[in-house]
Formats: C-alpha cells, sequence, structure tokens
C-alpha cells in the first residue's frame, strides 16, 4: 500500500488539482444558479459516482487504453461536452421554470440531478487522463496496485465531492439572496445554463 508520505504528498496534489477551476467545479456552480442548493449537491454526489466509475476503469486498465487511443479519447470528449452544452442550453430555455415553480411552490423536475451529475462525471476525459498519469505515481508496484489505484481515486472522489460542496452552498446561497425579487431568477437560469454552455464549448475547444 501507499507509504505514508506518499499519501501526503496525494493529498496535497489532489487538493491542489481540486481547486483550480474546471469541469466538474463550474458545472457545479451552474447547477447551484440554475436550480438552486439541494439539486447542485445531487449533481455533486452523482458526479462524484461518474469519477468512481472512472477510477474503477483505469484500476483494470482500460484507463490507460483510453488515454493512449486519440480515437476513444475524443469521443468521450465530444459525448461530454456535448452533454454539458445540451443541459446549458436547457437551462437557458427553460429560464422561468424557477420562477414559475416559486409561484406554485413546486419543484423544478428536468431529468434527475444524480443521474446529470453521474454522466458529467463519467464523461469528463480529461479526469480519465490526468487519473491514468496521476494515479500510478503513488502506488507501491510491489503491492496489488489495482486496488490502491481504487483506494486513491475514492479518496479523491471524496476530496472533490467535499470541495464541490462547498461550491454549491456558496453559489446557492447567492442565488437565494438574488431570488428574493422573483423575477431575477429569470436572469440567474440564464446565466447558469450560458455558463455551462461556455464549459461545454471550453472541452471542445481544448487540446
Amino acid at each position: 500500500m501507499p507509504s505514508s508520505s506518499q499519501w501526503v504528498a496525494f493529498l496535497v496534489a489532489s487538493i491542489l488539482f481540486i481547486q483550480v477551476p474546471g469541469p466538474s467545479l463550474l458545472f457545479t456552480i451552474g447547477r447551484a444558479l440554475t436550480v438552486g442548493r439541494r439539486e447542485a449537491l445531487l449533481s455533486v454526489v452523482g458526479n462524484a459516482l461518474g469519477v468512481t466509475a472512472q477510477v474503477g476503469l483505469v484500476a483494470v486498465g482500460l484507463g490507460a487504453v483510453v488515454a493512449a487511443s486519440a480515437t476513444a479519447y475524443t469521443v468521450i470528449k465530444l459525448a461530454g461536452a456535448a452533454y454539458v452544452i445540451w443541459l446549458g442550453v436547457q437551462a437557458i430555455r427553460h429560464r422561468a421554470d424557477a420562477r414559475l415553480a416559486m409561484a406554485e411552490a413546486a419543484p423544478v423536475r428536468r431529468g434527475h440531478p444524480v443521474r446529470i451529475g453521474f454522466a458529467v462525471g463519467a464523461t469528463n476525459p480529461k479526469t480519465l487522463v490526468f487519473f491514468v498519469a496521476f494515479l500510478p505515481q503513488f502506488t507501491d508496484p510491489g503491492g496489488p496496485v489495482a486496488l490502491q489505484t481504487m483506494l486513491l481515486g475514492l479518496v479523491f472522489g471524496v476530496l472533490a465531492a467535499a470541495s464541490d460542496s462547498v461550491w454549491a452552498v456558496a453559489a446557492a446561497t447567492a442565488r437565494d439572496w438574488f431570488a428574493r425579487r422573483p423575477g431575477r431568477l429569470d436572469a440567474l437560469g440564464a446565466a447558469g445554463g450560458t455558463m455551462m454552455v461556455g464549459l461545454g464549448a471550453t472541452m471542445l475547444a481544448a487540446e
């Protein structure tokens, strides 16, 4: 298993990586602005599960195959980016839903947030390639590498979920403040959707 020094290095590196704005963080903030705290937090749970699925692929060696295959990488990249853009467009199209739901005291429902978060987390190729290059550095070659990789990935997922949750609560609090005037929710929904469209476009443009 990883040594104490490897664990410390892994935790420090993971925390620093997680705090760099990326698809998961921007997606979480966009969801919090669009649909609020509860569904944003559920999206965080789904995203963590999607990341865990990627760790499972890396642990059994499939991640290395994807990292080495330009075609596989491109397919995952395009699918994830297209899905995020679709979510953003839907948020813009339905930007009045939050205001109407508030007036009717009914929740906004356009897909289960855990499922949505899972799809975003599982189709983020940057995270997959990062795991392939990052996790093996903290494993002990003399031990069960697959098990160590899975354990490290799970710890990373927990750290990421904790960080994203803090961001979701902060963004949702701002949303609640603006929501004191219900008409502002339309602009918030459009802003969240625009953020997700921009995120998807950035993912498509990235090398």
